[in-house]
This record gives structure tokens, sequence and C-alpha cells, in this order.
């Protein structure tokens, strides 16, 4: 009974942390991910979630991951820092066909002119053939904004 009063506590706080801070992302963005492989990275604007899309190169695998983020900033933090938690699917086509579930959970910093850079992580679940959790996917991403309005502005 103490362990979940103590989680419910923890979980509370982490709310009032980010209290009116849930935030729509209001351009699309298209970038490059480095780490543990390579990607083309983008990001959809939505309300709320907004989807974050990636497709992995490494060596003879090909991947797509598709992620749903939501995107929360500091009350009196820096204007154009983010942070977001994120789940979606993740499919690998190689000498098998894998399907697992990705967090994504990451901090991206949006500058005055059009580029947004980012480190996150994408701790994977693996249902088919390489099943199991793998806590790699460490990356660093750079992304360029795209359309109007190239400023990250906060939802009231």
């Amino acid at each position: 009974m103490k362990k979940n009063k103590t989680t419910i506590f923890i979980i509370s706080l982490l709310f009032s942390a980010f209290s009116g801070s849930v935030m729509a992302q209001s351009n699309w963005e298209a970038g490059v991910r480095f780490g543990d492989n390579f990607s083309i990275d983008a990001t959809i604007p939505f309300k709320a979630p907004r989807i974050h899309a990636a497709a992995y190169f490494d060596n003879n695998i090909f991947g797509l991951g598709g992620y749903f983020d939501w995107m929360f900033a500091l009350d009196g933090g820096p204007t154009g820092l983010k942070f977001y938690p994120g789940v979606g699917p993740e499919f690998y086509f190689g000498s098998n066909f894998n399907v697992g579930v990705a967090g994504d959970f990451g901090a991206e910093y949006s500058f005055d002119f059009p580029l947004t850079i980012a480190i996150d992580w994408r701790p994977r679940i693996g249902f088919t053939n390489n099943t199991g959790f793998y806590a790699g996917n460490w990356g660093f991403i750079a992304r360029f904004r795209i359309g109007e309005g190239v400023s990250f502005k906060r939802a009231n």
C-alpha cells in the first residue's frame, strides 16, 4: 500500500510541475537523427499529441516508426525548451520482419531561426522474431521547421 501512495505522489508531483505547460506544435519539421542507427525524422503538428515519424537505416535493416508525442515545457523555463514522452509502433524489415512498440522520450530546443535540436531515447519491446526488451536507441536529432510561423509558440 505504501508503494502505491509513493507512486501516486510522484505522478502528482510530475503533473503539477508541468501544469499549464501542455503545448501545441505549430510547424511541420523534417531532419535527421544520429545515434544507435541513422534515421530520417519528421514531426507533424496536432493539438496533442503530435505525430513523430522515423525511417531507420542500419546495415541490412530498414525500419519505420510512428510515435505519438505529448509536448511539455517547464513553467518559467526557456521559451524554446520542450520535453516529450511518447509511444508508438515500430516495424523492421530485413532478414526477418519484426514488430514492436517503443517509447519516445526526449528534450528539444527550438531556436529563433527554423532549427530544432533534440536528444531522445526510444526503448523498444519486440513482439516477433527478436522478442524482448531493447534499452538502446539513443539519438541526437536536428530538424528544420517548415512553413509559416517558424517560431515555436506556447499554447494558452
